[in-house]
Parts: C-alpha cells; structure tokens; sequence
C-alpha cells in the first residue's frame, strides 16, 4: 500500500507528516513530533533515525533545555534542489528543481509545441530539469550525494493512467496517445518518475500549499482547457484507472451543441474552456488567436467576450454543482489562466449557490486558487516526496 492509499487516521505521525512538520517549521525536535502526532517517543525517534538514514532529516545541533539533556534540533536539508518537476501545458511548460521541504528552488517557464511528439518535447524538459537541479542525472537515488536529483515529477495535460505512467486518449495532443511516459523518462534518469494529469497536480500544489488541514476538496483548472483535482480524506482520489475528476467531458449543452475533441457534443470543455471561448469568438467575427487575447478582451470590457465569460461560468457551475451535492467538499478552487476572468468567477459562484443544497454551501469555501505559476510543480514535487518518504 502506497501513502496515497492508505486512510488519513494511517496517515497521522507517519513519515510524510513527520517531515511536513520539520519542514514547515512546526517541530524541531522529537519532542516536538511526539506531541504533535500523540505517537511514543521511541516510536517517533524510530521513524526520525529512518528519515534522517534516507538523507530526508538531518540534525542541526542542540536546542533550547526544558530541563535535562538538551534535544537535538531538525531540519530538512537545504543544500541543494533534489527534486525535478515538470508541469507540461499545450503550448509553455514550466520546469523547477525543489528541495524536500516542497520549497522552489529554481523554476521557469519556456515555450513548447506539443505537436512535436514526446520524445522531442519530453527529452528537452528533462534536460532543463536536470540543469536546474544541478545534480548528476544518473545519480543514485539514496540520498549519499548532497543536492543528488531523488525523482522527477511531471504532470501532463491529458489523460493519465497513473499506475503505468502511460497516457490515455488526450486531446491536441497528437502522437501521445498510449506514449509510457514513465518508461521513457526513467531510462533517462535514474531516479523514480512519478505521472500524473496535470489538474491533479495544481489540486495536490494548491491543496498543501493553501488548505492541507481541511479533509475534501474540488480544485479546477481553467486553461485552454478544463479539468479538476480531487482531494478526499485529505489525499489525491485518482480513482479506479486515474480519471477520477475528469469534469471536461460531461455534458451541458442538449443538441444542437458545439462539436467536442472527445467525439461528442456539448461537453464542459467545448462550450467553456479557453479554446471553446477563442472558437466562439472567432464564429462571431472577433479577430482573437489565443486565449491571451481573449482575456485582454474581457478586461477590456469587450460585449461579446463577456458574455461568452459569463455563460461559459454558468457551464462550470452547473457541472460543479453535481459534484458538490455529491461529494460535499469544504473548499472549490479555480486555477489555471481563466481563473482570474471575474465574469466567469462570478457566473459560477452565482450557479453553485442556485443549484446547490444549503447544506452544501453552508460553509462552503469558492475561491482562486493562490498558489501562482508554480502550484503545477509544486504538486509535482510532492508527488515525489510522498514516494519517498512512503513507508515500505
């Protein structure tokens, strides 16, 4: 059993918490992580000795006495980035190298053409990884050499079968469908790469980053896309094959309804993503090429993009809706490019109340998710952690 699988009463004082308190500056010390998780002392300095032998803890000297020995200080090393991330979109990808505490070391931002295929686009992102890290690629992955690269985490903006690695049926993304994206990597790095669809990593960045002690929640990302991320018991809920909160493809629109990438018509993604709003647009005679231009549009105050924004909102909304009378979240977040186009804010903050039970939103959270450019690898770095530090 993996730590993304496992119940979060399993989760309390185990590995992944232990360095999560050192890390964010809750415990410096074993005393401090057995008060914290209610655990023995033997049991914590057990778990300490196994994360300081992986190189995940280090001790940094003695702290203050409360009578007695003086305890010895924690901390997660910072002598280097370890951890690669990359967080993959259909036209810029962004690169990071992070330490273990989930912290950016180094991050950027560069321009890809997904239609290149992904042994071109995937072999340059890693090679710009593995230059920010600053580690030998081939390093080994025990923690024997400071600032050694530990794993690589990359989010992809398509379908993910995250126990293989292997993508399923995307959409524009010709030439990567069935692609291992696992296998090609890791015979690249030696070092554990871990997949996923890339809404679930901005949802386990946003979600560590901004909320990691509420238990569900719903985060979305709006691009030229849609997608969303679930978070249930406080971990990521992929599902039974990955596709756990795959929302761009349920139906809003009856017939006659616009054509989507899937096959069907009338799905989330073709009447309220970024491209469905450059293609509507565009249909009524607005010179826009991009969802950038789109954007500028609404701020500008254009009629037409407005509206679009407004309806493409209530489309969110009414999807979300079903999700939230189901699954009773404590927090909705909306990430990605649209998330900061307020028509569309607005419309699906005014839908979700309409549709939804007030039991539902009686202290429902609607909010942008705050994290910034690097929520995606953010995410994608914790995916990384999670697996090394999952107990065996």
């Amino acid at each position: 059993m993996t730590i993304d699988d496992a119940p979060r009463d399993a989760l309390r004082g185990g590995p992944r918490e232990l360095l999560r308190w050192v890390a964010t500056g809750a415990a410096v010390s074993r005393a401090d992580l057995s008060r914290l998780s209610g655990l023995s002392p033997s049991t914590v300095s057990q778990r300490v000795e196994a994360l300081i032998s992986q190189g995940l803890l280090e001790e940094t000297g003695a702290g203050r006495s409360r009578g007695g020995r003086r305890p010895r200080q924690l901390a997660v090393p910072t002598g280097g980035a370890v951890v690669g991330a990359i967080d993959l979109g259909a036209h810029h990808a962004r690169v990071g190298a992070l330490d273990l505490s989930g912290r950016v070391v180094q991050a950027r931002t560069l321009p890809v053409r997904i239609e290149d295929g992904p042994e071109a686009v995937l072999g340059a992102l890693l090679a710009e990884v593995t230059t920010l890290v600053g580690g030998d690629p081939m390093a080994s992955p025990d923690g024997s050499a400071a600032g050694a690269l530990r794993g690589v985490g990359i989010g992809i903006p398509g379908p993910v079968q995250h126990a293989t690695g292997r993508i399923v049926s995307p959409s524009r993304m010709p030439g990567w469908n069935g692609f291992d994206v696992a296998a090609f990597c890791a015979d690249r790095v030696d070092v554990p790469v871990i997949v996923d669809n890339d809404a679930n990593l901005m949802a386990l960045g946003a979600h560590r980053t901004a909320h990691p002690e509420l238990d569900h929640a719903i985060y979305i990302k709006a691009g030229t896309g849609i997608g969303s991320g679930v978070i249930s018991s406080g971990r990521l809920h992929r599902g039974a094959q990955g596709s756990a909160g795959d929302i761009s493809h349920c139906r809003v629109v009856a017939d006659p309804a616009p054509p989507c990438t899937c096959g069907n018509a009338g799905c989330l993604e073709a009447v309220a993503s970024g491209a469905a709003l450059v293609t509507a647009l565009r249909e009524q005679g607005v010179p826009v090429s991009d969802l950038t231009g789109v954007i500028r549009l609404i701020d500008d105050g254009d009629r037409q993009a407005t509206a679009l924004a407004r309806q493409a909102g209530r489309a969110v909304g009414e999807i979300l809706a079903v999700v939230v009378n189901f699954f009773n979240p404590q927090v909705v977040a909306i990430g990605g490019r649209l998330a900061d186009c307020e028509p569309l804010l607005a419309s699906m903050r005014a839908t979700l109340y309409e549709r939804c039970l007030p039991l539902a939103t009686q202290t429902l959270l609607i909010e942008r998710v705050a994290a910034g450019q690097d929520v995606g690898i953010t995410g994608a770095a914790h995916l990384v952690i999670d697996h090394v530090v999952a107990p065996a």
